[in-house]
């Protein structure tokens, strides 16, 4: 494992971080999908023993604290960084900070937390911030000892991102960046404007949840095959954002060992600058396929949900992407209206509520999205 410090900070951090958002999944005893705790604790010592040492999660992602907990619990928590996130967007009164807090020390069963983000933030949870002087309440953590250090992540744009690195001294911020993304959100301008204010920079969705890395059409694995160097789709993801040396930690949700693995024989060689023209060249002719085939920039985080109408709205999105990207636009169809046509799923149910939009990281039109998968998806 590659190591790195954060500026002024000093401290030492695996360049791939352990995300705890899409740990593996089962059905629980009320047929709902839980977290498979048995495995999801091995995986997280797994890591830790081979040389992981930072951990994100957050409490939106349900169960994951209580869980990454557990498996640091035994001999473990002091070995490793705890990165997590407090609900910015359920902020309703001057307490709820310390609440939250509170709660989440609780579950990590930690009397310190290193990394405290502000989860998610943008205009509109920039206003809750500064409503409820929530800088101040970091503040006030810090200097009780039960948080290290003060981050945020980030969802809007270039000038917001700016404008929040500016308006207090964090020590770090967690940005989305991959090669098929390099100027959204806050992108590689950004990256390189926090790192430049002595803010260390960790990078989530490298994959695009997994879009760049999993299931790639055969189209796309003979472009990068040409390229003469054997590597997965994944590794190619990840190579990409490990190249720049501002990307103190890459993070990866991983919801198998084999990814897992994986991703940690990666990390192990993957260091800044090495890319070559070549390679560079290879990742533009990926670009731009991806672009010209991709119809919706859903990463399956699952902010959009649960849907008070009952679409899956990220699986709609995964079945229609499918249709261009995988060359089986009949198979996808009919999995799209036998899987989600029957269980009541389909975009169908849609009631244009907007409460999907207002919570998506990616400012996806997700109703005139859905609307146009549908039709497509049930079209001969």
């Amino acid at each position: 494992m590659k190591y790195t410090k954060f500026p002024g900070l000093g401290i030492k951090v695996s360049r791939f971080g352990m995300g705890c958002m899409r740990l593996p999944g089962i059905t629980g005893s009320k047929g709902n999908p839980v977290i498979d705790e048995k495995e999801s604790v091995s995986m997280i010592r797994y890591a830790a023993d081979n040389g992981v040492n930072y951990f994100d999660t957050a409490y939106a992602y349900v169960g994951s604290e209580e869980v990454l907990g557990k498996a640091l619990a035994e001999g473990l928590r002091d070995k490793v960084i705890i990165a997590t996130k407090c609900p910015t967007w359920n902020i309703k009164g001057i307490g709820d900070f310390d609440s939250f807090l509170l709660e989440e020390l609780s579950r990590l069963r930690t009397d310190y937390i290193d990394f405290y983000l502000l989860h998610a933030l943008g205009k509109a949870n920039w206003e809750k911030v500064e409503k409820f002087g929530l800088l101040e309440k970091l503040d006030e953590a810090k200097k009780k000892g039960i948080i290290r250090y003060a981050a945020f992540s980030f969802h809007d744009d270039l000038k917001t991102f700016k404008k929040i690195v500016d308006s207090y001294p964090f020590d770090m911020c967690q940005i989305q960046l991959n090669f098929l993304q390099e100027d959204f959100q806050a992108g590689v301008e950004g990256m390189k404007y926090a790192a430049s204010k002595n803010m260390g920079v960790v990078i989530m969705e490298p994959l695009m949840g997994g879009l760049l890395g999993n299931a790639v059409p055969e189209e796309f694995v003979r472009q990068w095959d040409a390229s003469g160097i054997k590597r997965t789709p994944a590794e190619w993801g990840f190579r990409w954002v490990a190249d720049f040396e501002e990307a103190a930690v890459i993070l990866s949700g991983v919801n198998t060992m084999e990814q897992l693995k994986e991703d940690i024989a990666i990390f192990s060689d993957a260091l800044p600058g090495s890319l070559t023209e070549k390679e560079a060249e290879t990742y533009k002719r990926l670009k731009d396929l991806y672009r010209e085939k991709l119809k919706v920039a859903c990463t399956g985080c699952g902010y959009c949900m649960p849907c008070p109408s009952g679409v899956d709205i990220p699986a709609v999105f995964r079945f229609y992407n499918n249709t261009f990207l995988g060359g089986e636009e009949d198979r996808w169809k009919k999995t799209y209206r036998s899987f989600l046509g029957k269980k009541g799923a389909d975009a169908s149910q849609c009631s244009e509520c907007g409460q999907c939009q207002e919570a998506c990281p990616q400012d996806i039109d997700i109703i005139e999205s859905l609307k146009e998968a549908h039709g497509h998806m049930m079209s001969d």
